[in-house]
């Protein structure tokens, strides 16, 4: 078992002023919109947990740049079984897990082995001093050792370019700890010193160095000089080996000069491939440099280790790629709340992109989509989605209830369009009231039931189409069977309604929403599948928004339908519109 993060409060810290965070044991999805702190999570479990010696803390690490209130970083571990705290100088007291914080351990009660848990800090305060400490349960503070931090183990992905340290024999980097050569530094700075660098200087270099030796004489200074390969604090002869790879027959390069996704992988590879498995794993926009393939394999790999993986995305291909993993949305506050997998598990597979929009618009079914994408295009002059708004396919309306109620938990921007079946009106009536216009259910029935009855009786034969145009043949047929017409025509569908006591706007409703009421025993299937011949589609979603706009349905329904999209367009901060052109 590796070492976990139970939880972790961040505060002060670049641009998160205050964070309480319980991540989960396995794999986490930090997910938010730009700027809103998700790389900082991450680079507080770099920083927390660096195989570093030291820090150099600036000004900008504080948030708001203020350097009178110290920054705090303080995380309650469950070591894993390969990591000896025994290992500090002084001796480490262990905390009691409660199931939500670290207490003071009851000494009257037995606590079990796996309730035990460390509280680690670090700390930079208003001198820009860094401080990793262990706090005691007596709330006293020992030093966290560079040493036990390096046990814990951390691989660190970021984006930035210029970071390939992994890759080279600096301490601490998983090649070092891969490696396990701790004199192999030494042996390479001895070796390196005894080669003369004197005897390749030209003439005139070794002129210069001889008369600058003179001056030194001249000024008592130190005389004798000569050149050679030092070091000095902060640069070390290990940062100058790396691994190399085979680019061809006769060329070897190093691999932090090969791509930046065969940098990343090369990287996790090492540290995968180390005899103790990396506690945390931190990976800054995982799709960075890598082939949609590449990024599947690298979220598959990473599954498969045992430690506790924090990772930030923009692709839509890693969230399908990672079922298992916790997503959570970090808001602009900085608050980050979880998305429960029960309920997103379904939509994260079909349509991860709902994650990532600025707004996601949940409608209820393929109708819907088309429906509304149709309308906000016209209101926008152009796709939605070019504005950061994405109508998503809620798949069903007990799940788009329940996806809806997720989004609101976690604290994303969504909107909704959903059907009235006349169930669960609590939960929806609940939902209404903390949306307010940004959810649409509509007083009774479905979308086409709202669409069709605004639209006046005389024009129902334009909604259905003449024969010979598309599914106009299909849906006359439709009309014919469910009216027992003897004739696929308006004339001889409208008569055989006459003893129905039905009208012809009724029976379209009736197949348009695949109704089933009425279906002869056997035929039920049939009837139910009626409606994909009509709206039941994004193309049909579309259509059915056409023609409510040309058919004079939208006076009707444009006071339940302009406040949602108005509400949706000021939350992407778009200016209003107060009706459609032409509408």
């Amino acid at each position: 078992m590796t070492s976990k993060i139970l939880k972790l409060k961040i505060s002060n810290f670049r641009g998160i002023h205050e964070l309480n965070w319980r991540p989960s044991p396995g794999m986490n999805f930090v997910l938010g919109g730009g700027d809103t702190g998700k790389t900082t999570v991450l680079e507080a479990v770099d920083l927390l947990f660096s195989p570093s010696t030291s820090f150099a803390v600036s000004e900008t690490d504080y948030w708001m740049r203020d350097i009178t209130t110290s920054l705090i970083i303080d995380g309650v571990v469950r070591l894993g079984d390969g990591v000896d705290i025994n290992t500090q100088s002084n001796m480490a007291y262990p905390w009691h897990w409660n199931g939500s914080e670290a207490v003071v351990p009851d000494q009257n009660e037995e606590n079990g082995a796996n309730d035990e848990v460390y509280r680690v800090r670090f700390t930079a305060n208003d001198q820009q001093e860094a401080l990793w400490e262990i706090i005691q349960p007596d709330e006293n503070t020992i030093r966290f050792s560079v040493g036990l931090r390096r046990q814990i183990g951390l691989v660190s992905l970021p984006t930035d370019d210029r970071n390939d340290k992994d890759l080279r024999l600096v301490f601490g980097s998983a090649l070092d700890r891969h490696i396990g050569d701790p004199s192999l530094r030494s042996r390479i700075g001895k070796q390196v010193a005894s080669i003369n660098l004197q005897e390749e200087l030209s003439k005139e270099a070794k002129e210069a160095l001889t008369a600058l030796d003179s001056k030194f004489e001249e000024k008592a200074l130190p005389s004798g000089v000569s050149i050679g390969l030092t070091s000095s604090k902060g640069v070390s002869i290990g940062a100058l080996v790396g691994l190399l790879a085979q680019k061809n027959a006769e060329t070897q390069l190093p691999i932090s000069s090969w791509g930046a996704g065969t940098r990343r992988l090369a990287s996790l590879e090492i540290a995968a491939a180390n005899s103790t498995t990396p506690s945390f794993v931190t990976v800054d926009e995982i799709e960075r440099g890598l082939e949609p393939y590449r990024l599947r394999q690298l979220l598959t790999d990473l599954s498969w280790q045992a430690g506790q993986k924090f990772v930030t995305t923009h692709s839509p291909i890693a969230l399908a790629s990672a079922p298992e993993a916790q997503l959570w949305y970090m808001d602009s506050s900085g608050r980050l709340g979880a998305l429960p997998p029960d309920l997103v598990g379904k939509q994260q597979k079909n349509d991860p992109e709902t994650f990532l929009a600025r707004v996601a618009v949940i409608a209820e079914g393929v109708t819907e989509v088309g429906f509304l994408n149709h309308l906000l295009k016209l209101a926008l002059g152009s796709a939605p989605q070019d504005y950061g708004i994405r109508v998503c396919n809620g798949q069903g309306n007990d799940h788009t209830g329940k996806l809806l109620k997720a989004l609101d938990e976690a604290g994303l921007k969504f909107a909704g369009l959903a059907d009235n079946e006349g169930a669960k009106t609590g939960s929806w009536a609940a939902l209404k009231g903390k949306m307010g216009d940004l959810l649409l259910q509509w007083d009774e029935g479905c979308t086409e039931e709202a669409v069709i009855s605004a639209i006046p009786d005389h024009q129902i034969p334009n909604l259905i189409g003449v024969e010979g145009a598309d599914n106009a043949g299909t849906r006359l047929q439709h009309l014919k069977v469910r009216s027992g017409a003897e004739k696929r025509t308006l004339e001889s569908i409208s008569a055989a309604l006459v003893d129905k006591d039905k009208t012809l706007k009724q029976l379209v409703i009736e197949a348009a929403s695949g109704n089933t009421d009425d279906a002869p025993e056997g035929n039920k299937k049939d009837w139910k599948k009626q409606s994909s011949s009509w709206f039941k589609s994004e193309a049909g979603g579309v259509e059915l928004a056409q023609k409510a706009i040309a058919l004079s349905a939208w006076d009707d329904l444009s006071a339940s339908l302009l406040p949602l999209i108005t509400a949706i367009l000021k939350s992407v901060e778009l200016t209003p519109i107060e009706n459609f052109p032409n509408a």
